[in-house]
């Protein structure tokens, strides 16, 4: 753990250093396909285990209600973003993990609601979660689109997904930070480009 080693100035200097290798294509990228679903009117499921799991709810979260205008959350006429974390419904991930396993508990649900078009958003700091990888190998053979947020190496995820973005670090609490604060930059584009805002005013 970096913190352990680390003072507070040290910390701070590491995480802009890490921040500026990031590819921005990478985020553009990423970007553009929630947009894209949104414009297709399709599905983002988004997945992941422990304190990536709590990302997918906050990212689903976001997607779902910052993605309008305030003004326009009461308006039932406006196209919205249509958004799910996979990780957020106790009584079924519990069923599944119990009665089947814990590496069915995404793919489950996705044999529920998946669709040729949806796109799957998978979150894995190793990139080597049996249960994410599942989810991943089934949206790639029905026709979903895949993008995978990794940490370390990005294992097995980095080479199965579409497209994704990595953050070359073998420190978990720094990838889920990253992963987390560029997401921001995601939401506050997919925003401007729904509500024609910024730099995507008409």
């Amino acid at each position: 753990m970096l913190g352990a080693t680390l003072d507070t100035n040290s910390y701070m200097t590491r995480l802009n250093e890490e921040l500026d290798r990031i590819d921005r294509s990478d985020m553009e990228r990423w970007a553009d396909l929630i947009y894209g679903a949104w414009e297709t009117g399709n599905f983002v499921y988004i997945i992941g285990n422990g304190g990536s799991g709590t990302t997918a709810s906050h990212m689903a979260e976001d997607l779902g209600k910052s993605s309008l205008r305030e003004s326009d959350l009461k308006d039932e006429s406006k196209k919205r973003l249509k958004v799910l974390s996979l990780t957020d419904n106790a009584g079924w991930l519990m069923a599944v993990g119990n009665d089947l396993a814990y590496d069915q508990i995404f793919v489950q649900q996705l044999m529920n609601y998946g669709q040729p078009g949806d796109v799957l958003l998978a979150i894995s700091g190793s990139g080597n979660s049996p249960n994410v990888l599942n989810a991943v190998d089934w949206a790639s053979r029905h026709e979903m689109k895949t993008f995978g947020l990794t940490g370390y190496s990005g294992g097995k995820l980095k080479e199965m997904q579409h497209d994704g973005l990595h953050v070359a670090l073998d420190d978990m609490g720094m990838v889920e930070s990253i992963h987390l604060c560029l997401f921001h930059w995601v939401l506050n584009d997919v925003f401007a480009r729904i509500n024609s805002e910024g730099r995507y005013a008409a």
